[in-house]
């Protein structure tokens, strides 16, 4: 009798424990701020991996395929890039209101692909075509989601409906273009020299378009994390 009460307490539990879709999350109160970033810091490599239950695609690496800009003179087009490093983010800080979160992540991330620069790199002018490489150490990113709430199959579920972001580069960035200047050596290291000794100037020229569509894809995939996942398993105080 006694075995099978334990028995029946462990299936509860368990079943308690498996049927959630998001294990790797803690729920927590929307207003205990150290739960939350906790919470968030454990799912972060776990969401970064993908999570082919939810329909998640991998995070790191990421892949952009086509990002092309004018800006401030300067045409900017990369392909085939390769964006490495968010499963190491760093959750700084994140906090839950009634119908938004504020999330702050710092984020080291290194991008790979191929490029085509014509124009002028703020007073410098630059052209070329080839593969390129850039470091990025330390950018802080604050995404402010705004959300609203939907029923479905008994439920309630987070509706992720719009965002807005900001960053900035703490310690630094790092650029390496192949082939500029059709392989002029010294008018290549001018500019490599000039872009890396000015690397807050030339990130906060050529780096936007870029960072919206990183930081578009990683709200594409948070959005399928609330689309499946009920409230009930990801908040202790909301329903």
């Amino acid at each position: 009798m006694r075995a099978s009460v334990l028995l029946a307490a462990f299936w509860t539990l368990f079943s308690s424990v498996t049927c959630t879709l998001t294990p790797f999350i803690t729920p927590c109160n929307s207003w205990d701020r150290e739960c939350l970033k906790q919470s968030t810091q454990r799912a972060l490599p776990v969401i970064a991996a993908g999570v082919t239950s939810l329909g998640m695609q991998p995070l790191d690496p990421m892949t952009l395929e086509v990002v092309s800009a004018t800006q401030s003179g300067l045409q900017m087009e990369f392909r085939n890039t390769i964006v490495r490093g968010l499963r190491n983010c760093e959750v700084i800080n994140i906090e839950r209101y009634t119908q938004s979160t504020r999330l702050n992540l710092q984020c080291s991330v290194t991008l790979i692909g191929d490029y085509k620069l014509g124009g002028h790199l703020l007073i410098m002018p630059i052209e070329g075509q080839g593969r390129y490489k850039i470091n990025i150490r330390d950018i802080v990113v604050q995404i402010d989601f705004n959300f609203n709430k939907r029923e479905a199959n008994g439920q309630r579920y987070w509706s992720l409906d719009t965002y807005r972001y900001a960053a900035d580069v703490r310690t630094g960035v790092h650029f390496q273009f192949q082939n500029l200047f059709g392989g002029n050596k010294l008018f290549a290291d001018n500019i490599h020299e000039y872009a890396n000794n000015n690397w807050r100037d030339i990130f906060n020229e050529m780096a936007p378009p870029i960072v919206d569509v990183i930081v578009s894809k990683i709200v594409n995939e948070i959005r399928k994390l609330f689309d499946g996942v009920p409230i009930s398993d990801l908040s202790l105080n909301e329903s």
